[in-house]
């Protein structure tokens, strides 16, 4: 034995070369021109070769894993069984190849059932698609692996297979993910590429939109692509990801007959291709036990052999009357959360000429459609040589028919049937071929009839041989060939998409998508701790209640103000130094009833407050116009309106107003030019003048005087009164003077749909005051007087307001009461009002909030 010295380095490499190409080419990887890996041609083949036909019985699996294993596949029994497996499934194959009958697994990943006990057989898409041609001579065989038998290296494929039932697999160092798509859709689009050959990928998308997965019904489209560039990149570069959404819908059912509402719940019809609906389930469940999903109550599978039917019951009715917002909130997190919503990576990689190749979309088309041209002219070339020996047979038992007595003459002075050939050769010119024709013809051959069907045969024979010369020397009639034969495929197999596009969505889900918007309450106090709860932890109490613990306070430490938003809401923050910040309402942590709340340091873009830092007031940036703006008003008076629309895009922080020495920023509220403000003083003093007065100035401005005050009076409040709610004015010119008061005048006023102004003072007494009673007067007036004090007491808040709205009035120690604001009587300007809330020793109203219908869920 000779020993040959080889470097290790070199062997390893070539050794390993070798392995991975044998991966590669013989077992991963499926080729372009047919679209099967080895095993999946091996399976249709020896089926073919069984006469296992669409129109035949059914055949044991295991007889067909037999066949393979034993002639062409010696790998392992399961490999082939569960690639025949999978040619049956209806949900992995779009356009299956083979018929199963028995169990063949489920979407839940249950396994088929043993070989032994399954069965199968050709589809007819098979036949027609796959295997039509094969007796034609159209594709080369090659020897199995003992060279006891031969089987073909490609199948003819009548359309793009590798299109149409997409594959995937993981060779060596290489993989390849390619989905499925519509029958019709591809032949359009091979067609498109035959009418011209320069067509870009672009416009190959019209034909060829997106993937089409085989999860929906047959009827309409369930699952859904949501279009992005994924599918672009996926067509044009053969890599990228397709954002694949099932089909889910909000059902309500009827809550029982103790509770009137609507519980509604998630029903789901379809999920992403591949995805397993058992785990689907679990998975589910995981999260709502771990609290990660929340408002499920339950979850259930009921689906059944009419289809899938997955029931995700909610816990509670959302934020409307139907539940809708709330569920849609759910389903959301179900899409960002589980493969209810999923990526789809394509990595559209092949054989090309037994070479990997990544291709993009014309490229597939382009390589079946070269090989498919090679198909017809190997077939024509087939047919052309078989007509060409039936025409040459034709012509010699013609020939022979003209002088039958002849031929029988000397057939029968011939020694033997080698002799006769040969006489008939010498005697008549025949060929050997022809000879051996004439000498097996039977008697009934000889009739005139059979004479005169053998010329209509050699008439048929030429015309048909002219016919294959002209497709031979033709190309447009090799490619109209395709195009024919394509759309006869596509008419009888074809069906309608099954996956639907949406080209609107990019499928990216953003925070609010998955938070719910409710109406939430933003409470912060004087030593800068802001916290944000839902408005329904406070129930409605009667008039003078003494509230609910709203907030725990620290010591020495007060609640400053109380915001009404929504959770989805852009919230404007003004510190006193008059600069502007935004951000979220649902970035403001949520807290309990009792807690204290979080530092605003912590809550981003807040940070830069500082320690300590206070609001002095936040606003609902929401939807505006060029004709909204911003009134300011500051501690020392001064008011100024800016258009809203340079607070549209607050990036970290701006100046909102220039404030002077010792002022400070206290009020900021919405407006248009038709609006009216009314300002409040601690000595009851109500002043009310159109924001049409104040002249609109940049963010940069000081503003203007707005009101003056009576020696050791302050403002407390600022409110607009919007255009749409505007009170008729009182009787009488515009002036400043205070008129006397009117002690006479009625304590109680009847309720009427007018607007009105509710006062509350520190001690907790309240009333309206219709807002007739206040006349617009020039800005920087002393106002009127309204409401009439105790001694020791004081005007601490101010708000209009409708007869159908809600207060919520917070004390500074923290004590929240939620009143509905008829039951506070309509007093006219000089009554003291009613006791609103019943405080705590020590404690004071510090604000009160209108919780407007329109805003709340």
């Amino acid at each position: 034995m000779k020993i040959i010295d080889v470097e290790l380095q070199k062997e390893a490499e070539q050794s390993y070369l070798a392995y991975a190409m044998s991966v590669i080419v013989g077992r991963a990887l499926p080729d372009v021109r047919d679209g099967l890996k080895p095993v999946h041609r091996r399976i249709l083949f020896a089926m073919h070769d069984l006469g296992l036909l669409p129109t035949k019985p059914y055949r044991k699996c295991a007889r067909v894993v037999g066949e393979v294993l034993g002639k062409y596949h010696p790998h392992g029994d399961s490999a082939v069984y569960e690639a025949l497996v999978r040619m049956a499934q209806g949900f992995s194959m779009r356009a299956p190849l083979v018929a199963g009958h028995g169990n063949f697994g489920s979407l839940d990943n249950d396994p088929p059932a043993a070989m032994r006990y399954t069965e199968c057989r050709l589809q007819a898409v098979s036949s027609a698609v796959m295997l039509a041609d094969l007796a034609y001579d159209t594709v080369d065989f090659a020897p199995n692996f003992d060279n006891s038998q031969e089987e073909p290296r490609v199948l003819p494929a009548r359309v793009p297979n590798l299109l149409v039932n997409g594959s995937s697999g993981i060779a060596v160092s290489i993989a390849t993910k390619i989905p499925p798509h519509n029958l019709r859709e591809v032949v359009a689009g091979l067609h498109a590429l035959i009418d011209n050959p320069d067509i870009t990928v672009a416009e190959l998308m019209q034909h060829i939109p997106a993937p089409d997965f085989p999860t929906g019904a047959h009827w309409t489209p369930f699952t859904q692509i949501l279009a992005s560039g994924g599918i672009r990149d996926a067509y044009e570069h053969g890599k990228g990801s397709i954002t694949v959404r099932g089909r889910a819908f909000i059902e309500g059912n009827d809550a029982g007959a103790r509770e009137k509402v609507l519980k509604p719940s998630i029903i789901v019809t379809e999920l992403p291709y591949q995805t397993n609906k058992a785990d689907f389930v679990a998975k589910v469940a995981a999260l709502v036990e771990e609290q990660k999903l929340t408002g499920i109550s339950d979850v259930r599978d009921e689906s059944d052999r009419d289809g899938m039917r997955v029931v995700v019951e909610l816990s509670s009715r959302g934020g409307d009357l139907s539940g809708n917002t709330c569920a849609q909130v759910v389903l959301n997190n179900l899409y960002k959360q589980t493969t209810l919503q999923s990526n789809f990576s394509v990595n559209s990689v092949a054989l090309v000429n037994g070479t990997p190749q990544t291709l993009n979309l014309k490229e597939f088309l382009t390589n079946f459609l070269d090989f498919r041209c090679q198909i017809i002219k190997r077939r024509a070339r087939f047919d052309l040589r078989k007509a060409q020996t039936r025409q040459h047979i034709v012509k010699g038992l013609l020939l022979a028919l003209a002088d039958l007595d002849k031929v029988v003459v000397t057939v029968r002075a011939a020694k033997d049937g080698a002799a006769a050939s040969k006489d008939l050769q010498q005697e008549f010119g025949l060929s050997p071929e022809q000879a051996d024709a004439v000498l097996s013809m039977a008697l009934r051959r000889l009739t005139s009839l059979e004479a005169g069907k053998l010329r209509e045969e050699e008439a048929t024979l030429a015309q048909t041989l002219a016919q294959l010369q002209s497709l031979l020397g033709s190309q447009q009639l090799v490619l109209d060939t395709i195009k024919r034969e394509s759309q006869e495929i596509a008419d009888k197999f074809g069906d309608s998409r099954r996956t639907a596009v949406r080209m609107d969505e990019s499928g990216q889900l953003s925070v609010e998508d998955v938070i719910p918007n409710r109406a939430s309450l933003l409470v912060f106090s004087r030593r800068g701790y802001i916290k944000r709860m839902p408005t329904d932890l406070f129930s409605v109490q009667g008039r003078g209640g003494r509230g609910v613990s709203g907030a725990r306070m620290r010591e020495d430490d007060t609640v400053e103000e109380v915001a009404h938003v929504m959770d989805h809401d852009t919230v404007l923050f003004f510190s006193p130094d008059g600069i502007c910040r935004a951000l979220k309402a649902y970035q403001i942590p949520q807290s309990s009833r009792t807690a204290a709340g979080t530092p605003l340091t912590q809550a981003r873009p807040l940070t830069d407050l500082g320690k300590g830092a206070r609001v002095a007031s936040i606003m609902s940036l929401g939807e505006f116009s060029d004709d909204d703006f911003l009134v300011m008003l500051t501690k020392n008076g001064l008011i100024k309106r800016t258009p809203m629309k340079l607070f549209a895009n607050v990036r970290g922080s701006l100046t909102a107003i220039k404030l002077r020495p010792g002022d400070e920023l206290m009020w900021v509220e919405r407006c248009v030019a038709d609006d009216s403000v009314l300002l409040a003083s601690s000595d009851g003093t109500v002043i009310r003048f159109p924001t049409s007065q104040l002249t609109p100035q940049s963010r940069v401005a000081q503003g203007l005087k707005s009101m003056v005050l009576a020696d050791g009076a302050r403002l407390v409040g600022m409110s607009v009164l919007p255009a749409g709610l505007t009170a008729p004015e009182a009787s009488g010119s515009e002036t400043d003077e205070e008129p006397l008061d009117d002690d006479d005048q009625p304590e109680e006023l009847a309720d009427s749909p007018v607007p009105s102004l509710l006062l509350v003072t520190e001690n907790g007494l309240g009333k309206r005051v219709p807002l007739d009673m206040f006349r617009s007067q020039r800005r920087g007036g002393k106002g009127r007087r309204g409401i009439k004090l105790n001694d020791g007491d004081s005007l601490s808040a101010v708000e209009v307001h409708a007869s159908n709205e809600e207060m919520l009035l917070t004390t500074a120690g923290g004590m929240m009461n939620r009143t509905a604001v008829s039951t506070i009587r309509r007093s006219s300007r000089m009554a003291r009002g009613v006791n609103v809330a019943n405080l705590q020793e020590g404690d004071s109203v510090q604000a009160i909030t209108i919780l407007r219908p329109n805003v709340e869920d």
